[in-house]
């Protein structure tokens, strides 16, 4: 049996949950997000915390359990905190710039990389190399964070290119280092 998937979820302030026929509803400060349960899924609220449950002989695995389980507690942190992922520029001459609904990349190609902004994301840039990404779904926050940094991922020799802020790329030593 899935020991997370049997956790409650607490409910915070603000936050309401609704099931409208196989539909989760959460809606919260920040906005509201819905996603579709499986038929065998279900949940309930006792105590001011929602348990998400196994519906009467369902057969479907308990690793499902976990996962929608998982989902809503992310829709309902997303709906009250919000999720952000911060990215840096490393590179002489790399910037970053919003410009409308598209992010405009100078990373050392001939031509700027142009990127479409989600409508349910948020993306600022700070000292033109520091890139801040927030919304309420984490999966997409988190897709358009990995799409970006995808443009120019760091290389192994210099570190130059788009990372994570505290992710560490481990260096290479060059051709020069090797034949000492």
């Amino acid at each position: 049996m899935s020991r997370l998937g049997k956790m409650p979820i607490l409910l915070k302030e603000g936050v309401e949950i609704k099931k409208d026929q196989n539909k989760v509803l959460v809606k919260g400060p920040k906005g509201d997000e819905s996603i579709d349960l499986p038929s065998g899924i279900d949940f309930r609220i006792e105590n001011g915390a929602v348990i998400v449950v196994l519906s009467e002989g369902s057969k479907l695995p308990t690793s499902k359990l976990g996962l929608y389980r998982s989902l809503i507690a992310n829709m309902m942190m997303g709906v009250t905190l919000g999720f952000e992922k911060q990215l840096s520029l490393i590179g002489v001459g790399y910037r970053a710039a919003v410009k409308g609904n598209i992010l405009d990349l100078s990373i050392g190609f001939s031509h700027p990389c142009q990127l479409k902004i989600p409508s349910d994301l948020t993306v600022v840039v700070e000292k033109s190399t520091l890139i801040k990404i927030s919304g309420i779904n984490k999966q997409q926050v988190g897709q358009f964070a990995a799409d970006v940094r995808s443009v120019r991922p760091p290389e192994p020799y210099k570190g130059k290119g788009v990372r994570y802020v505290g992710e560490y790329v481990r260096k290479k030593a060059g051709k020069a280092a090797k034949g000492k």
